[in-house]
Parts: C-alpha cells; sequence; structure tokens
C-alpha cells in the first residue's frame, strides 16, 4: 500500500546527492557539525586511554607479543600462533545499517527518500568519527543476495541486483569520507530487499559493544526485522531512523493517480477523488507506522522519523536534545 509511488511529474527537487561533487559533502559536514556537534556522541566505558580489555581483531604471533593474549582457539584452527589484540576503551564503534532498496528511491517533498538517507549517514558519520571512534556501514541494495564483505578505500561498491555490501570500519576523517562517497555512490537497484538480513550483518560477526544505527523506511512486514533487532539492541545502544514521504500517509484529491509498486512494478490505477478511498488509506497508513513504532519500541531501539518534506537537520537536533533531557533526567527512551 504505502510502497506506491507516483507515476506523476515530480516536484522539482535539488539533483541526487549521489551526483552532487564534493564540495557539497564537504557543506554537509560542516552543517551537521555546527548544528549537531556533541549531541549524538556515546558514552565511553573508561575514562583514560589505554589497550582496554574489549576484544578486537586476531594476527599472527610477532616475537615480543604478550603470551598472555594468545588467541587458542584460532590458533587451534590455523595451527599458526595467533594473539587478540584489544581495542581501547574510548573508541567508540559505531555501525550504520542503511536500506537503499527500491522502495527508498521515491519522494514528493523536498528530498528523496534515499537522500535523507545518505543525509543521515552524513550526520551520524561525522558526529562519531573524532577521537579514534571507528564507523563502519552494511547496505542493502534490494533482493537479499549476500555479497562477501570486501575493503573499500572511498570507491563506490559493486552494484548488482540483491547486493548486502560491508564497509568495514574504520577510523579518520579521510576514511569516512570515503565511506559517506561510497554510500552516495551505490546505485538502487530493482526488486524486494530483506530489512531482516540487512541487520543480522550487524550481527554477525558479533562486534565489541558499540553503537548501530538502522536507517530505513522499515515498510517491510515487521515480522521481517522486529527479531534481529531485538537481538542487536542486547549488545548494543541501537538507533532507528525512520524515512517517511508524506504521500506514504495520506493521497491527495488530484483524481485518477497511476501508482506503480517500486519493488515489484506493479502498477495499479486509484481514484483518489473518492473521500472514503482516501480516508482507509489514511487509516491504513497510521496502523501501519505504528505497528513499525510498536515494534521498535519493543526492540528497545531509539526511534527518530525524518521526512523528506520537512527539515530533516532540524528533527535531529530536536531528537538529540530530548534524547540528552530524558539521560539527565534518568529516564528511558
Amino acid at each position: 500500500m504505502a510502497r506506491a509511488a507516483a507515476v506523476t511529474s515530480p516536484t522539482p527537487r535539488p539533483a541526487p546527492l549521489a551526483d552532487r561533487s564534493e564540495a557539497v559533502l564537504s557543506r554537509l559536514q560542516l552543517l551537521v557539525t555546527r548544528k549537531l556537534d556533541g549531541l549524538l556522541q556515546g558514552d565511553y566505558a573508561g575514562l583514560l586511554p589505554g589497550p582496554g580489555s574489549e576484544a578486537g581483531e586476531s594476527r599472527e604471533y610477532r616475537p615480543g607479543d604478550d603470551v598472555r593474549r594468545m588467541d587458542w582457539p584460532v590458533t587451534a584452527r590455523t595451527t599458526t600462533p595467533h594473539v587478540r589484540r584489544t581495542v581501547a576503551d574510548r573508541e567508540l564503534e559505531t555501525w550504520l545499517a542503511l536500506d537503499l532498496s527500491a522502495s527508498l528511491d521515491f519522494g514528493t517533498g523536498q528530498w528523496l527518500k534515499r537522500e535523507v538517507v545518505v543525509a543521515a549517514a552524513a550526520a551520524i558519520t561525522h558526529l562519531t568519527v573524532r577521537g579514534g571512534n571507528r564507523i563502519g556501514a552494511v547496505i542493502g541494495t534490494g533482493g537479499g543476495v549476500s555479497a562477501p564483505a570486501r575493503r573499500w578505500r572511498g570507491g563506490t561498491p559493486p552494484a548488482g541486483p540483491g547486493v548486502l555490501t560491508r564497509l568495514p570500519a574504520r577510523s579518520g576523517r579521510k576514511e569516512a569520507q570515503g565511506l559517506l562517497r561510497a554510500v552516495a555512490g551505490t546505485a538502487i537497484r530493482p526488486g524486494r530487499g530483506d530489512l531482516g538480513a540487512l541487520i543480522e550483518m550487524l550481527n554477525r560477526p558479533p562486534r565489541r559493544r558499540g553503537v548501530a544505527v538502522v536507517v530505513s523506511d522499515f515498510l517491510a512486514p515487521a515480522e521481517q526485522w522486529a527479531r534481529p533487532m531485538r537481538k542487536l539492541r542486547v549488545r548494543h545502544d541501537v538507533l532507528a531512523i525512520e524515512v517517511v514521504d508524506p504521500r506514504e500517509l495520506e493521497l491527495p484529491d488530484v483524481g485518477v493517480l497511476p501508482v506503480v509498486d517500486p519493488e515489484s512494478g506493479e502498477l495499479h490505477e486509484v481514484q483518489t477523488a473518492d473521500p472514503r478511498l482516501r480516508q482507509r488509506y489514511a487509516d491504513a497508513a497510521a496502523a501501519q507506522r505504528a505497528t513499525i513504532a510498536a515494534a521498535l519500541r519493543g526492540a528497545g531501539a531509539a526511534h527518530l522519523r525524518l521526512r523528506t518534506d520537512r527539515d530533516w537537520l532540524l528533527d535531529m537536533v530536536r531528537f538529540v536534545a530530548a534524547q540528552r533531557h530524558a539521560r539527565t533526567r534518568g529516564t528511558t527512551r
């Protein structure tokens, strides 16, 4: 129902973010830093820098390594001595799960939904990359076919139908800019995506405790992604950013309106002059959004809704201010 996109002349809007120059991304960084600086950083387990006790990646043993850090399970599997590296407690690791399925390539407001997804990713990235913090991302383009993890250096990840791509977590502003370019350059492909599989990529393999941010329109059935979301919340602080277009909430009275499902390609004609139809659509959309909110609340995730016809940055400022106020009062999400 809410996936249908109108086949009409689109409202004039800025060019897609993927086609903009590096200067636009730089301006976005300055805008985000000026208005959100200090609001989204997570709390750290320790106050002093040090080796920490959180388990990191394993590597081969080298002469002089502390034998107390031997990774015996990996050593037994590979028959080569390995040591387990530890991550400093001051480091915050943030992972983004970005849904760029076909339903995100739609918008009747100032922005396309995919542009809001990229903007939200930019805001989170620029706020968490400082102080040695690491940020990575998993991107779903529809279809639910998994692609092996691969390294990236600021290029565009491989595009193909049904690709789930992992961008490894790294620290540094240069790497963060490369991640954003890779996200903005990801092509949206036709076909239905699997939001549950996308979120599950953040659960496997298990990662150190940190922050997980899921950005999607959450139009997939809640039973598909609710359980992976609850599982993710067990180990991480989870923020769910829901991207909404106003036409997904109510229909305008414009007569016969041809609409197409961007994920299945089904075409329908809707008589929007019927007030009963518009009311049924609005009621169904409200029930759908209530189901999404209830599933996110049940998973223990913080819930932020961004609209394509509103100032997404202002909504984000209000949200983080409310989160800070709730924490100072000792209340929950």
